[in-house]
């Protein structure tokens, strides 16, 4: 994969962006800007509107989504972040249009617009950077939404600015046959090293900060990188 245009970036975004705009559903538009067909929306609207009777998902309900398929982690964190690259329009909400415009981009998607979407979830702030604080918040998401239990830091101080200060949930002592638990744990050292490794392949010149451009081109080029890409899409 060569270096990416300007123009070539600023196309994805106008049509990711163009795709996101209108608020209410309507079935032929949302077959000509997405690709699903008519059956396949119409079956999706029915699940949608049978769980989300007010056509659309708050946060709150966004998360105990999550917590049903990782019953023994915290999903507050991880969920938080993903909320927001769905809610494209920063209304608080994910409407029908919203869930499906992503959905059709992460399944049906070319690479790149997979990419290019997968950045807006590490990309916390939306200035259009990712900082290592930013990374570790999510790589910390992962790690609580799977139950890895992150211990202190033990001898000299580490100061890291995205170690969770307090857990919000605790993790989900019902008996569960389907998902039994598994003790993991990870040092905050391990964490750290993890987060720069992550981040050092990602940043190509080394400023410090990972664009999107530098985002595209190291997690289609860099096969480690390309592997936990593909863990994170599993976990969407």
């Amino acid at each position: 994969m060569g270096e990416l245009s300007a123009d070539v970036l600023a196309a994805v975004a106008k049509r990711l962006e163009s795709l996101s705009k209108q608020p209410y559903a309507n079935l032929d538009e949302l077959i000509r800007s997405t690709k699903f067909s008519k059956q396949e929306i119409r079956t999706m609207y029915r699940g949608f509107k049978q769980e989300c009777p007010g056509g659309a998902v708050n946060e709150v309900t966004f998360k105990e989504i999550y917590e049903k398929f990782f019953p023994y982690g915290n999903a507050t964190c991880y969920a938080h972040h993903v909320f927001k690259a769905f809610d494209v329009n920063c209304r608080g909400a994910i409407t029908f249009r919203d869930l499906l415009v992503s959905l059709s981009t992460l399944l049906h998607g070319t690479q790149y617009e997979k990419l290019y979407w997968t950045f807006r979830v590490y990309d916390l702030n939306g200035d259009g950077i990712i900082t290592k604080e930013e990374l570790g918040n999510v790589v910390v998401g992962i790690y609580e939404l799977m139950g890895v239990n992150i211990l202190p830091p033990t001898g000299s101080l580490i100061n890291l600015d995205y170690i969770p200060r307090r857990r919000d949930s605790l993790l989900n002592e019902e008996q569960n046959l389907f998902t039994p638990k598994v003790d993991l744990s990870i040092s905050v050292r391990e964490l750290r090293s993890h987060v720069e490794s992550i981040f050092n392949r990602l940043d190509k010149n080394r400023d410090g900060m990972v664009t999107r451009e530098e985002f595209i081109l190291s997690c289609s080029q860099d096969p480690v990188i390309k592997k936990s890409l593909q863990n994170f899409q599993l976990k969407l």
